[in-house]
């Protein structure tokens, strides 16, 4: 699927994760991601299994208006955003309407979601004009695993009562 933005999906063994039509398979943790991973548990106290690597090479690659609330995050996600590069401004909006907030962020800064913060608000890297160097945003994330049996089931048709 083209999208305005180069991806890449770094995660545990068997963590796999699907956004907008997409399932990631995951590949092995670099060094240096795994290095952030091990920081941020240490600083949160949070588990992080996965990484959304996500490079914006100018104004013209962005993310659109969505939450991160797909079912494998839980009911509850944390995610810790790491921005690199240059600073670029992510919006955000309540989900049932209302104005949006612009941030800054700033290479090295960190934006931590949690609690109900992807039931009740959207969020965007909207594009800019104004000409950017490239950014880098790191979304670390725990995601549930299924077992087996669980996914089987989840792959296979609902029966249908007769009529």
């Amino acid at each position: 699927m083209d999208e305005p933005r180069l991806t890449a999906w770094y995660a545990d063994p068997g963590v796999r994760y699907g956004y907008s039509g997409q399932a990631l398979e995951p590949a092995a943790w670099p060094a240096s991601l795994d290095t952030l991973r091990r920081e941020l548990r240490a600083r949160l106290g949070c588990d992080f299994n996965a990484v959304l690597c996500n490079a914006y090479r100018d104004g013209q690659d962005a993310m659109g208006w969505h939450a991160d609330d797909e079912p494998e995050l839980g009911p509850e996600p944390v995610i810790a955003s790491l921005s690199l590069g240059a600073t670029r401004r992510f919006r955000i909006r309540p989900r049932r309407g209302g104005e949006s907030v612009g941030l800054e962020l700033e290479s090295g800064s960190l934006l931590l979601m949690d609690g109900r913060s992807q039931a009740d608000y959207c969020h965007a890297l909207v594009r800019t004009r104004r000409p950017v160097r490239p950014r880098i945003n790191l979304t670390f994330r725990q995601v549930m695993v299924r077992s087996a049996t669980q996914a089987e089931a989840l792959r296979r048709p609902l029966a249908r009562p007769m009529a």
